[in-house]
């Protein structure tokens, strides 16, 4: 049987596949710099004599077609870039560049789509269909790389019927995954406000226009842009986490400069909540004698997981590990780039579980500590290759 076949060649491949993640994990490229990784990439494929072009640059998109004939299509994507953080772990594949570190799991998801490429031209010969494999440089980072994959026909020419993502998790127990239908993740837009006032003496307000005090009203009254006007059963995260007022004990500045971010799974509300936002920060400044600058950058969309295709491929993953290791999922307010495949293709992102507590791995991601459970590895490659070829009817 064909997941005897992929569970025999997952124990075989497995020491590469670790390898390579540490290999990636030592060397981590920041978002639209992955040249050596996408070098590294492409060289693999090239020893498996899997024909593949770069796309956005620094992104390599694979085609293996099984020998048999079908034209159905399935997509698996993972992302190569990691992120700008001084790595803590003591780990003999300790990152070796310095404020950079693979910190969000981007080593495991490329390492293991190599392990899932490998058991796949393992099998050429007994499949149908044609199986493309999208290693995306540039999630991390606005205006993300799947963006600029699918502007560049990532998916045409063959257009997948099914676009499949993983990514870590530490919450989850190494050899568990987990899956969510429908809504999964939030959009992200990016906030940026200058509040412009009259700066002075602090100890003669009347002369001044403290744009410290409208900040203070502004930031308070914002959140009502989510209590009091977005629905209740519509998930919506507004937060700031930067405000610079560069005054001192007595010197009201003339500016406060602000950042944030919204989040919400609902592109209609998301369009009226960024014309409320701004027209409310406007309103404060003005009222209280200063001005703003209330500047959204737009992020990624929010990610849905087509209902079938999720349940289809949750009933491929319950097969191959077993019910007890297929977990359910809640929505989540983080975001991802993947987002875009979902919006125009059917799409399912699952969760990989890398948390060992016994080992101590149990650190989130984008932290200093982050790391995984390696045996994760076995589960990552195999599994993506099983839902693969189930996926083209095999």
């Amino acid at each position: 049987m064909i997941k005897e076949q992929i569970q025999e060649l997952s124990q075989k491949v497995f020491n590469d596949v670790v390898a390579n993640r540490r290999h990636l994990h030592a060397h981590p490229e920041l978002s639209f710099n992955e040249v050596a990784t996408s070098a590294y990439v492409a060289a693999k494929l090239d020893e498996l004599n899997i024909p593949h072009v770069r796309m956005a640059d620094n992104g390599i998109v694979g085609l293996l077609k099984g020998s048999k004939p079908s034209d159905q299509v399935v997509a698996l994507r993972a992302d190569m870039d990691a992120l700008p953080i001084l790595e803590a772990n003591d780990v003999p594949y300790k990152s070796t560049n310095p404020g950079v570190m693979h910190a969000c799991g981007h080593d495991v998801h490329t390492s293991s789509l190599l392990g899932t490429a490998t058991i796949l031209s393992n099998l050429k010969d007994q499949f149908a269909g044609t199986i493309k494999f999208i290693f995306q440089p540039a999630e991390e980072k606005l205006p993300g790389g799947a963006n600029l994959m699918i502007q560049q026909g990532v998916l045409e020419n063959p257009k997948p019927h099914a676009v499949l993502g993983q990514h870590v998790m530490p919450l989850i127990d190494a050899g568990k995954v987990g899956f969510r239908a429908g809504k999964y993740m939030a959009s992200t837009d990016e906030i940026y406000v200058t509040v412009k006032g009259k700066g002075g003496h602090g100890a003669q307000p009347q002369q001044n226009i403290d744009p410290v005090i409208i900040t203070a009203h502004m930031l308070t009254a914002l959140q009502q842009v989510v209590s009091r006007f977005a629905d209740p059963k519509s998930p919506s995260v507004l937060s700031f986490g930067k405000v610079i007022a560069n005054g001192a004990t007595n010197i009201i500045p003339n500016e406060v400069y602000l950042e944030g971010t919204f989040r919400t799974m609902d592109e209609k509300w998301r369009n009226e909540a960024h014309i409320r936002m701004k027209k409310m920060a406007e309103g404060i400044a003005e009222s209280m004698g200063g001005s703003c600058d209330f500047n959204i950058v737009r992020g990624y969309p929010f990610l849905i997981n087509e209902e079938k295709l999720t349940a289809s491929v949750r009933g491929h993953a319950e097969d191959y590990l077993g019910k007890e290791n297929v977990l359910d999922l809640d929505i989540w307010m983080a975001a991802e780039d993947f987002a875009y495949y979902s919006q125009v293709a059917d799409s399912c992102f699952y969760r990989l579980g890398t948390r060992n507590e016994s080992r101590g791995i149990t650190s989130a991601v984008h932290t200093p500590t982050f790391d995984v459970e390696e045996s994760a590895l076995g589960v990552s490659t195999g599994l993506m290759a099983y839902m693969a070829l189930k996926q083209l009817g095999n």
